[in-house]
């Protein structure tokens, strides 16, 4: 087998041309047939009425709810070739890159905020740490709520809140299996299968088996990752539901660090297939994973349902990188320049031996919610009331980041030393939370609701260092309570106008060092957004329209900052993001066209440093455009084809606006063939990514104080089929 598998993947690596014919050739000779019903529960856009949970308003669908949120199901992730969460981007307008890169975790900025990975996301409603490779292969579909989620999460970034919904048995027996390839080696494989047993099919089972091995274009970045989920459930009665699911994934690979300015220039985009994480030393990042949920559902009398859901998720990471961070000039002599935020104007950068072995991440989650209507003449109230307790550990170690040399961009430095022994301390911490929370859709008849929501918080957290003779301890409590209204009228049938208002809520503390004047002092972040928007339906067209307005409150470190006392953590300024948001999806016969624009004007005021109030944050882009269409061809049923294309503007990359990456555009382009062989439904699909093999600066994060910027990856082609057996 293992000889198999290395003779198919060195033939698929080395001929992907013939791979392309052997596809068309065996799909054009196949028997067509009408493709069989999908068997997994996907959600359709623009034909059925999705349904975001992520939203906080339970089965109300998502046209009907005053609030904008995009829900991806599995079918068209395939589609697109998404295998990761960052490759989701190309379905939003409002959802960009921030600081993804091959081989580490993912992070979205929505709205112009960026997702905090340890808050923003949840698994079935309830609460994980986004810190690891999320697997998509055992997920139903991804929804992403845009705006701040105060009423839905306790503390979160305001950007927006992402949720992954777990695939569940089918009512039918589900036998589906998939395999791809993409250049520049990657193969992976993967299997679905699902089955009903027992009285009355009673008791369900759903298997998910996914492996690859990893070879994308960009070089010295060859991994491997895997995952099993099994997902059970056993209906008790007609009232009565068990679910119980659990997954465990790794993944392994080398992280791909960013190019940054050279001096005080931006560089004409290079070769995006350089790994400056290329020392002979560096070691992969490793991302392991398990996560276990138990779910009670309870139909009760007129209507009312009680859900009790528990979960737990362990994390264990191993992040290790050969790191490229700021530079040591010696010209001019004797004393020469340091740039602590970039690289050197010829290409060199100081590279260090970062390593944090043996991180590991907790979650627990219990959540109780009892949900139902109630009536009083023409108004209805569909309540629910929820509580929600959840616990966070982080343990780590002691960690290694350690000078190792000088590298340059363009990868040709490859000898440095490794200097592994650990010297840094790393930071502990704790967190335990309470929600409450209660929502109210009022509806005066069939035209108007009023939507109300709160939710309270008590939390608790705690920090320490891992040294012992200098833990610098923090330790604090905090309450607050964040509201949500909303009023929304339907001015005909399936048309919607709606205006919401709402807070969220972030926590911060002043660090336990004594440079800083109010060490261990706790601050509570509180961002504000006003929304109008518009909903519309018809049987072949869907479409959304939103402006908003999200007012965020800036923290910084004030003063010197170098000796002891000369620091103060407090707010410093606003940042302010405001915008309008479109989106619509057109259906024929013949045509799915799907559209998505953003207009966004950020901007950051009131702080002290006057050099910044004005400007734009860095790396958010102004306009953003989302463009896919496919094509169905009469003359050849079964056959699509499919383009897509992605458009950004310019990007600032330094807080002052001194610096600046242009805007670019990206086509992609793809096919997918539905038949019939040998009685089984076979779909085959094939993709080019960056058809034009377009070059630019995709994105420019400010990170740890440092500019990077990150390249388009460069032109690939993917080839998969799937089969339902």
């Amino acid at each position: 087998m293992a000889r198999l598998h290395r003779q198919t993947r060195h033939f698929i690596a080395r001929t992907p041309i013939a791979l392309s014919i052997s596809l068309a050739f065996a799909a054009a000779h196949a028997q067509t047939a009408p493709t069989e019903a999908q068997l997994a529960p996907v959600v359709v856009q623009g034909r059925a009425m999705p349904i975001a949970g992520v939203g906080g308003w339970g089965d109300i669908a998502l046209s009907r709810t005053p609030l904008q949120a995009t829900v991806i199901d599995t079918e068209l992730a395939r589609d697109r070739g998404a295998q990761r969460l960052s490759d989701l981007n190309g379905f939003d307008a409002a959802i960009s890159d921030a600081y993804n890169t091959e081989g580490y975790w993912d992070y979205l900025t929505v709205r112009g905020f960026v997702l905090d990975n340890r808050f923003n996301y949840r698994r079935d409603g309830l609460p994980i740490n986004a810190e690891t490779s999320i697997a998509l292969d055992n997920k139903a579909q991804i929804e992403v709520l845009k705006g701040t989620s105060g009423m839905q999460a306790g503390t979160s970034a305001p950007g927006g809140l992402v949720n992954f919904v777990v695939k569940r048995p089918t009512d039918v027996p589900l036998r589906r299996a998939s395999l791809e390839w993409r250049e520049a080696g990657s193969v992976s494989g993967a299997a679905d299968i699902g089955q009903r047993f027992g009285a009355g099919e009673a008791l369900g089972v759903r298997v998910n088996v996914a492996a690859a091995k990893l070879d994308p274009r960009v070089r010295h970045a060859e991994g491997e990752r895997h995952l099993l989920a099994v997902a059970t459930d056993w209906r008790v009665g007609p009232d009565t539901l068990l679910e119980a699911e659990i997954e465990s994934s790794r993944r392994s690979q080398p992280s791909v660090p960013g190019f940054s300015l050279l001096g005080d220039e931006v560089p004409s985009p290079g070769d995006p297939r350089i790994n400056l994480n290329n020392q002979a030393w560096a070691q992969p990042v490793v991302l392991q994973g398990t996560t276990a949920s138990l779910r009670w559902q309870q139909k009760l009398a007129q209507g009312w349902k009680f859900v009790a859901h528990a979960a737990t998720q362990r994390l264990t990471s191993d992040d290790r990188i050969a790191f490229p961070f700021g530079c040591f000039d010696p010209q001019p002599a004797p004393d020469g320049t340091y740039y602590p935020d970039r690289y050197c104007p010829n290409g060199d950068f100081d590279l260090y031996d970062f390593r944090s072995d043996n991180e590991r991440r907790r979650t627990n989650a219990l959540d109780l919610t009892l949900s139902g209507t109630l009536r009083s003449g023409t108004v209805e109230h569909a309540l629910s009331l929820g509580v929600l307790h959840s616990r966070v550990t982080n343990r780590f170690g002691r960690q290694t980041f350690a000078f190792s040399g000088t590298g340059n961009v363009d990868g040709s430095i490859r000898d440095l030393p490794a200097n592994p022994a650990p010297n840094d301390e790393n930071t502990n911490r704790d967190e335990r939370s309470t929600e409450l929370s209660l929502r109210d859709a009022i509806a005066f008849g069939d035209r108007n609701t009023l939507w109300l929501g709160v939710r309270h918080t008590r939390l608790q957290r705690e920090s320490f260092r891992t040294d012992p003779q200098d833990r610098r301890e923090t330790d604090y409590q905090q309450s607050f309570t964040t509201p949500f209204v909303a009023a929304s009228h339907a001015f005909a049938a399936d048309q919607l106008v709606y205006a919401s208002w709402g807070r969220g809520v972030e926590s911060a503390v002043a660090p336990n060092r004594d440079r800083y004047t109010n060490a261990g002092e706790a601050f509570t972040l509180t961002s504000r957004q006003a929304e109008l928007g518009l909903k519309g339906r018809t049987d072949a067209l869907e479409w959304t329209l939103a402006a908003f307005d999200i007012e965020r409150p800036r923290f910084a470190d004030i003063g010197a900052c170098s000796t002891v006392g000369t620091c103060t953590f407090q707010r410093d300024g606003t940042q302010r993001h405001r915008g309008v948001e479109a989106q619509g999806e057109w259906r024929s016969t013949a045509w799915t066209l799907r559209a998505g624009a953003q207009w966004l004007r950020a901007r950051i005021d009131s702080a002290s440093d006057s050099r910044l109030n004005g400007k734009q944050p860095t790396n958010v882009p102004a306009r953003t455009l989302k463009l896919q269409a496919d094509h169905h061809l009469a003359a050849l049923p079964g056959l699509t084809l499919q383009g897509g294309l992605a458009t950004e503007s310019r990007r600032m990359v330094l807080p002052d606006n001194s610096a600046r990456i242009g805007g670019w555009a990206r086509i992609d382009l793809g096919a997918r063939y539905d038949t019939r062989m040998g009685g089984s439904a076979v779909t085959w699909r094939a993709g080019i990514d960056n058809v034009a093999d377009r070059r630019a600066w995709r994105e420019s994060p400010y990170q740890f104080a440092h500019a990077y910027l990150f390249p388009l990856a460069p032109r690939t082609v993917r080839l998969s089929v799937q089969a339902d057996l």
